[in-house]
């Protein structure tokens, strides 16, 4: 047996601070024991793995989707891509799950205390040093960002399983009853399970976005099968082992790699009951038909930013401005896309703030980095066409980034500011083009006059973004103005307004679309993964002397 080297004549208070620090580095080694990679070991010489998990088995398939280092173009990543011939048993085990759930009200109710336990044992894990690191690590390594950008993924997600541990989750089936019209009668409305539904999230949060949603599924009795991007799914794929440590059933979850082609096909085939996509627009659409209305969507917007008459704080609007155009190279669903800037604010510094600080964004601490959906070119084509509108600017930017060796499949771009003058933008030939999304460190930089706040909002309108937006102002009638005409889900209103914000204390998603889905709050929960269910108990007795009446 090894002993710690303590020496005889030790104080008892030194023995105690030794045995705690021997306990420690215990609960150091075992802490991410659930892992099956070593982060900074992943590399072409030492690829790691990516399964599949169906029926509570983690299984290969008969081809690997080899991932490029995003930051080198090296292969390190391997990926089980599941074939269209290959589905089957995806489809026999989310076909398995009742529509009435694993569990629900009337049946298996102790699943609902079991998943508060899994609940508060995960967010105890992630919120171990050595845990945090290694996802904030492991989500660098695959949809590089900077680590206090990574590490704030993990204290989101780690603080939505903490919020939802013990009794919450059973307190987010609660039901309700109105009394009836007689004796023996009541009503009681009833948060059902949908049964067999379906998960797929896209590369930008690897963590929180699917841990969020998937944990909501399975909170309200749901059997979900999950696809999350297979450029970042290892990430959920070492969370979920974390999950089955905690006491996950592996039955209760399905995870699968494959193209959209063979997931499309997989949907069609199993019919969940319902589908939640977080991703692009037009694959949103597309999905919408295919399954039928059966879907939620959490879809990609053109996110705006307008500030206000009131000229305050500069040097703080200009640094919420940067990072919410630049930060994770402005990879977010919720980034700023186009900035509005009252003309009061002409005669501030705001712009040459604003490109001072997208100056100091540098690849080596990635606070910029790749782009993992749209490559240099296709950026950069995108800025000569907006440069040919009459009066348009580079502000800052539009070039690529310098000394890199990030693969040509993704792109490199230093954060970028175009302005065009707001009567370009509301010309029919130029709309299209000035509100194209790009999914990058990129945004439009315009200016309004007061008189021309209605033309403001109509270009919000008719954009395609019902997501997030931010009104940078303290004056409340510009405030009650610009809120009563616009349709936005997350929207932040005040002098520390922003468009990016993580959900961990308030609902996130979208607006004025019925298939719009929410994230991160019991609200949210019940809406995307949970239906409306009525039961009406009428157990009498008949009243004395009852008869049976006239037809009617």
């Amino acid at each position: 047996m090894h002993r710690l080297p303590f020496a005889i004549g030790v104080t008892a208070r030194a023995q105690r601070a030794g045995s705690g620090l021997f306990l420690n580095a215990l609960r150091t080694l075992h802490s991410t024991s659930f892992a099956t990679v070593t982060v900074d070991a992943i590399s072409s010489s030492h690829p790691a793995e990516v399964k599949n998990l169906v029926q509570g088995e983690w299984k290969v398939s008969s081809g690997w989707n080899w991932l490029l280092d995003p930051l080198n173009g090296s292969p390190f990543i391997k990926v089980a891509d599941v074939q269209e011939a290959e589905i089957e048993p995806f489809v026999h085990s989310l076909c398995r799950c009742p529509k009435y759930g694993l569990h629900n009200p009337f049946r298996a109710q102790d699943r609902y205390l079991l998943y508060g336990d899994v609940s508060a044992k995960a967010a105890q894990m992630l919120a171990q040093p050595q845990v945090s690191e290694f996802f904030a690590r492991l989500i660098q390594r695959v949809s590089p960002k900077s680590y206090n950008q990574a590490l704030g993924e993990v204290n989101v997600t780690q603080k939505f399983l903490e919020n939802f541990s013990g009794d919450q989750v059973r307190f987010l089936a609660r039901s309700f009853a109105v009394p009836g019209n007689h004796l023996g009668q009541q009503s009681h409305g009833y948060r059902w399970p949908y049964g067999p539904v379906a998960i797929i999230t896209p590369f930008n949060f690897p963590l929180e976005i699917p841990v969020l949603q998937l944990m909501g599924a399975l909170y309200m009795g749901n059997k979900p099968i999950i696809k999350v991007d297979s450029k970042v799914s290892i990430v959920m794929e070492q969370m979920l082992r974390l999950l089955h440590d905690c006491g996950l059933p592996r039955e209760d979850v399905d995870f699968i790699n494959s193209d959209g082609k063979t997931m499309n096909k997989l949907l069609r085939e199993a019919k969940p009951q319902m589908t939640l996509f977080t991703g692009s627009s037009r694959v949103a659409e597309s999905l919408a038909v295919d399954l039928k209305g059966r879907i939620k969507l959490e879809d990609a917007g053109y996110d705006w930013k307008i500030l206000g008459p009131d000229v305050q704080e500069v040097d703080y609007v200009a640094w919420v401005c940067d990072q919410d155009a630049y930060a994770c190279s402005g990879q977010k669903c919720s980034a700023q896309s186009i900035l509005f800037i009252h003309e009061n604010w002409a005669s501030s510094e705001l712009l040459s703030k604003m490109q001072l600080l997208a100056g100091r964004r540098k690849l080596q601490d990635l606070t910029i980095g790749p782009v993992l959906t749209v490559t240099t070119e296709s950026m950069l084509e995108h800025i000569q066409k907006l440069l040919k509108i009459p009066g348009s600017e580079l502000l800052f930017g539009g070039e690529e980034l310098e000394n890199h060796s990030i693969p040509k499949i993704y792109g490199a771009l230093k954060p970028t500011a175009v302005f065009v003058p707001l009567a370009e933008i509301l010309k029919p030939d130029n709309f299209e083009l000035v509100t194209k999304e790009i999914f990058g460190p990129f945004q439009i930089i315009t200016y309004y006059k007061h008189d021309q706040l209605t033309e403001v909002l109509n270009v919000c309108e008719r954009m395609h973004a019902h997501l997030t937006a931010a009104v940078v102002s303290n004056d409340p009638l510009f405030l009650q103005e610009v809120l009563g005409k616009s349709v936005n889900g997350t929207t932040y209103a005040g002098i520390r307004a922003r468009t990016t914000g993580a959900p961990q204390n308030h609902w996130f998603g979208p607006a004025g679309d019925p298939r719009g889905a929410g994230i991160g709050t019991p609200e949210a929960i019940k809406l995307v993964w949970s239906c409306h269910r009525e039961i009406i108990h009428d157990i009498g007795p008949l009243p004395q002397n009852w008869e049976v009446p006239p037809p009617s």
